[in-house]
């Protein structure tokens, strides 16, 4: 039980870093989707310069769009991995 309580992840923090630090792709990455969320990371990094040719709108406007149904995927992520978790251990 200690095993599982010390590698399980927590919906509230992973919505926190959603909201806060989503657009860096942080929820992502802590919910181990390390390679997606480096993506959104380079997605907003670029696109913000790009928005003084205004082509930047487009990458913040998908990033945007991408994060938001992040919003609903994040309780079947932590659910999965939790679920995955407890089965390993057991």
């Amino acid at each position: 039980m200690m095993t599982y309580d010390a590698n399980k992840k927590e919906v509230i923090l992973a919505y926190i870093l959603w909201f806060f630090l989503g657009s860096f792709g942080v929820h992502r990455m802590y919910m181990n989707r390390t390679f997606s969320g480096l993506i959104m990371a380079a997605l907003q990094i670029i696109s913000w310069p790009l928005v003084l040719i205004f082509v930047g709108y487009i990458g913040l406007g998908l990033l945007s769009l991408w994060w938001i149904i992040d919003a609903f995927l994040i309780i079947g992520w932590v659910e999965a991995h939790n679920n995955k978790l407890a089965h390993n251990i057991g």
